[in-house]
């Protein structure tokens, strides 16, 4: 393959920025942006908007008159199977273009690197990585569902200066300001599905929905229940979408309640009366969920924690206290320092009044 060119990482930045327009629509599939440039000019763009629409290259190929001998700059590497649509290499060769050039190899088994192939061996020039990092990036859920068959999962908490997410009553509402809870719709809208737990739900009756001023394909709403105690009255069930209950119950009559009021209902293995958190990664994956977006209080989150489940913690901290009677982050049994749970600070920035803390794991 060809060597990048300072023009090659120019145009690929505006691939990269069309790319971003699908944020909120595209998943299961990545978010893509395509340009096409001849003599130095863009001749035409585009970007994926949704599952089963145009991918970003047929897109940027329709708004061209002509893409004969122009460069293409893409996000990902075309396409080289049939999937809702036709492989989009085979488009790119049709269309005449000259050279191709990808910001990343598709970890997709169906894709890797047969795209790419494909355009060579119809004497098309290749080059791949040209601001790699940032693709990743934008579709890391994508990619780590691909490489590692599960899902990116990303925690938010939300909790005083002292630590607390509530006060002993468990009274909640409101910790963080406005403009932290508009975030939060942001993270949502970006996400796959959201999960939480049955204690949530019982105390707090959620939409778990992404409302925010944009177009939005609103995530899937998953409670993890291993007793089914999910009201069949709860608002989720009322909701247009999927929401699912994830349980290790084998209780019949309860399940067909729950399915008979709009639920989906699925078993999975238990471990110590609860749903075995190593068998949800792959069932979530295999629901094509790319990101999971956690929104549980201190029973799940301490159990993500514990078995290391969680890729990012996003911590919203508000310029409040609650005092040692209220509830904290996460049930966690830790007895010693040498068993304290370590994390590093990737972020931290001001939303509103308060403070926007993002962890990675080692």
């Amino acid at each position: 393959m060809a060597v990048a060119s300072d023009r090659d990482y120019r145009y690929m930045a505006r691939a990269l920025q069309l790319a971003r327009n699908g944020l909120y629509t595209t998943h299961p599939n990545p978010r893509v942006g395509c340009v096409l440039v001849r003599d130095d000019r863009i001749i035409g763009e585009g970007w994926h908007v949704k599952a089963g629409d145009d991918h970003a290259e047929i897109a940027a190929l329709k708004n061209a008159q002509n893409a004969e001998g122009a460069t293409v700059y893409v996000t990902l590497e075309p396409c080289s199977h049939h999937g809702r649509t036709p492989p989009c290499a085979d488009a790119l060769v049709k269309a005449g273009v000259s050279k191709v050039v990808a910001a990343m190899q598709d970890p997709n088994p169906l894709v890797a690197g047969n795209g790419l192939k494909r355009l060579r061996e119809a004497g098309i020039e290749t080059v791949c990585g040209v601001l790699e990092d940032d693709a990743r990036r934008l579709n890391r859920g994508f990619v780590q569902r691909m490489t590692t068959g599960r899902p990116f999962v990303r925690s938010k908490l939300a909790m005083s200066l002292d630590g607390r997410t509530a006060l002993a009553s468990g009274e909640s509402q409101w910790i963080t300001s406005h403009a932290a809870r508009q975030d939060v719709h942001r993270l949502r809208a970006q996400s796959s599905a959201i999960l939480t737990g049955i204690d949530t739900v019982l105390a707090d009756d959620p939409a778990l929905t992404a409302r925010i001023d944009a177009d939005v394909l609103q995530p899937l709403r998953i409670v993890l229940d291993s007793r089914l105690r999910m009201p069949a009255s709860a608002q989720l069930a009322k909701l247009p979408g999927r929401s699912l209950i994830l349980t290790c119950s084998e209780d019949r009559h309860k399940i067909a309640a729950l399915e008979n009021a709009g639920f989906e209902v699925h078993q999975l293995d238990a471990r110590n009366g609860r749903i075995d958190l190593q068998a949800l990664m792959p069932f979530l994956a295999g629901q094509h969920i790319n990101d999971l977006f956690v929104e549980a209080g201190p029973t799940l989150n301490g159990a993500l924690l514990a078995e290391n489940r969680v890729d990012e913690w996003i911590v919203y901290m508000a310029p409040c206290v609650l005092g040692d009677r209220g509830r904290g982050l996460f049930d966690l049994n830790i007895e010693t320092m040498a068993d304290k749970k370590t994390l590093k600070l990737a972020d931290v920035r001001q939303v509103g009044p308060d403070l926007k803390l993002t962890y990675t794991v080692f």
